[in-house]
């Protein structure tokens, strides 16, 4: 074929997911040892030149299609949204809730992964939250359809583009896995998407167990404690295990949450700060 003859919508395919996470190049640094689990970074092969990302730094992770499903789940094995699949899929057998009549809120939802999970017992309509639209864009990239509406920005400010997503909508159920602490959803955002919640619906979070200890400082504790003790809301399930292993192999420890919403969290049990 001559070039002039050469047609001229030709245009390179996207891969698929599953193909961008077998051909991405990705080695952890040595550095990696003694690093807090939000300074993980890993170092990535992108158009023939290496480069090195913070794993929490998901505006430029996700851009990279496949990079956080290889270095996450499949490097260091995160198991959580399997988990919180697992226990609210029991939960609501157990109180014959039928997950197709739930609209779930997915709050810091990357992605799509956890909502993938949860569409596995039969849920289907899902409205994601996050900070950044390279995860809105990745989502829709890797999961087309996944999420009726995603909303970027931040859930206490939103511009009026965003917050239009979300008037007028009714939530059953509030969805936040791994996301909690290192400064990305602190305790006052967990408490403005848990508030919109209806009354009766449900909470599924999963949270770092240091952040429940009595002594740490990240709000989360006194809030969730309070929670519990207040009766706003009613604990179904907890469970502690294994989120994922870090560079070095050691067990990262999380807890798996599962309530009804009895009501919504006050102020006086929402931490100024943390």
């Amino acid at each position: 074929m001559s070039k002039d003859s050469m047609p001229t919508t030709m245009k390179t395919p996207v891969p698929s997911l599953q193909e961008a996470i077998e051909n991405l190049e990705i080695a952890l640094p040595a550095e990696g040892d003694g690093l807090e689990q939000d300074e993980e970074s890993i170092v990535v092969r992108v158009e023939g030149a290496w480069m090195k990302i913070r794993l929490h730094d998901y505006n430029e992770v996700f851009p990279i299609q496949g990079l956080y499903e290889k270095w996450v789940y499949k490097v260091l094995q995160c198991g959580s949204p399997a988990k919180i699949r697992e226990l609210l899929g029991e939960m609501l057998k157990r109180n014959d809730t039928d997950p197709a009549n739930l609209t779930v809120l997915d709050l810091g939802a990357g992605n799509g992964v956890v909502a993938e999970e949860l569409a596995k017992i039969g849920i289907r309509e899902f409205v994601g939250v996050d900070l950044y639209q390279e995860a809105a864009d990745a989502a829709e990239r890797d999961r087309p359809g996944l999420y009726g509406e995603f909303v970027v920005g931040d859930l206490l400010d939103l511009p009026v583009s965003e917050a239009g997503k979300l008037e007028g909508r009714t939530f059953d159920c509030l969805a936040c896995v791994a996301a909690l602490g290192f400064g990305d959803i602190p305790p006052v955002v967990f408490a403005s998407a848990y508030n919109r919640v209806r009354d009766g619906g449900w909470a599924a979070f999963t949270i770092k167990s240091d952040f429940l200890d009595p002594n740490d400082d990240s709000g989360f504790s006194t809030m969730i404690r309070g929670m519990i003790a207040e009766k706003v809301v009613d604990p179904l399930a907890r469970e502690r295990y294994t989120h994922r292993v870090s560079p070095t192999g050691s067990r990262l420890e999380y807890t798996a949450i599962i309530g009804r919403k009895m009501s919504d969290i006050p102020d006086s049990l929402i931490p100024s700060q943390g």
